[in-house]
């Protein structure tokens, strides 16, 4: 097979996160990410947050969740120019840090359902 004719493509469009009340995860992931939580709830368990203009999306969804159902490592990292105010950022919003900032660089917390995420100085 060629790269012309590559029916699955190496490109990553969505990372689903599993939340129990999609509004709230709406409200709190937009709060955390700077952006208005106008983005629209489809069938009631899925709100997609568009990461910056790459095509990637965020989904949230409710219908996946259940109490084992979490990241209990995180699978992605949000990208930061500084690791400090971002760190400082979080503390302010009362996030349960899960590390500290680790070598200078990188720093895990929770979202309210306990999924483990990080913040990472890229």
């Amino acid at each position: 097979m060629t790269l012309e004719s590559q029916l699955i493509k190496s490109k990553v469009g969505a990372i689903f996160i599993p939340v129990s009340d999609i509004e709230k995860a709406r409200n709190w992931y937009c709060l955390l990410l700077g952006l208005k939580p106008d983005f629209d709830i489809i069938a009631g368990h899925l709100c997609c947050i568009p990461m910056d203009n790459n095509g990637l999306n965020v989904v949230l969804d409710s219908k996946i969740y259940t109490k084992d159902a979490y990241f209990r490592t995180p699978t992605f990292h949000f990208n930061t120019d500084d690791i400090q105010e971002s760190f400082d950022f979080m503390k302010g919003l009362g996030v349960e840090l899960v590390t500290d900032i680790e070598h200078g660089h990188w720093f895990n917390f929770k979202d309210p359902d306990g999924n483990i995420l990080m913040i990472c100085k890229c």
